[in-house]
């Protein structure tokens, strides 16, 4: 599980950076003696969608950690899809006649980073729905109604925390309760 979250995270966060990089400088001639006027261009810039993507993707490799089952399955092949469109862009920056000055690395390293995150996409698609998942103690417990029997080892009875004390207020969280309503 951690590689997969790894090479998610690192091939989206690779392609999210690369894609605010100058791909190519577009220069405008003027009379003489002037300079041409140089219009840089990023990969945000040729490719509105590109770093979208890639921060889903990132946001993606996250939540592989807070998912479980085919949940988890569908996140890798979602991710998967996200890595081959990202790669895809950096793909076409590679190949695609810009005007003026063209730099080639940063569509490069995008395209790395998206077939970093599909491997990391295919990896949790395919073994996902074996790795552990997070313990239950992170779900919102379900509400008693008042006249439930209150389960061993629970602590105090539910209901609202008098006096406040450090002990009694962390009971309380763990309880479910919100320490804002009174």
């Amino acid at each position: 599980m951690a590689y997969a979250v790894l090479l998610c995270v690192a091939g989206a966060g690779l392609a999210s950076w690369a894609a605010t990089r100058t791909w190519a400088v577009e220069l405008t001639p003027r009379p003489t003696p002037l300079p041409p006027v140089r219009e840089p261009a990023s990969g945000a810039g040729l490719l509105p969608w590109l770093p979208a993507l890639a921060l889903v993707a990132l946001a993606g490799g996250g939540a592989v950690l807070a998912t479980r089952g085919r949940l988890r399955r569908a996140l890798g092949v979602l991710i998967t899809l996200l890595g081959l469109t990202v790669a895809g862009g950096g793909g076409y920056g590679l190949v695609a006649g810009f005007d003026g000055e063209v730099s080639r690395q940063w569509p490069a390293l995008c395209l790395v980073g998206g077939v970093l995150a599909v491997a990391g996409g295919l990896l949790t698609a395919r073994r996902g729905h074996r790795w552990p998942a997070m313990g239950a103690r992170y779900e919102r417990p379900a509400r008693r109604t008042a006249g439930a029997a209150q389960r061993p080892g629970d602590g105090a009875a539910a209901g609202p925390v008098v006096g406040r004390g450090t002990t009694q207020a962390w009971d309380a969280l763990d309880r479910g309760e919100d320490p804002t309503v009174r």
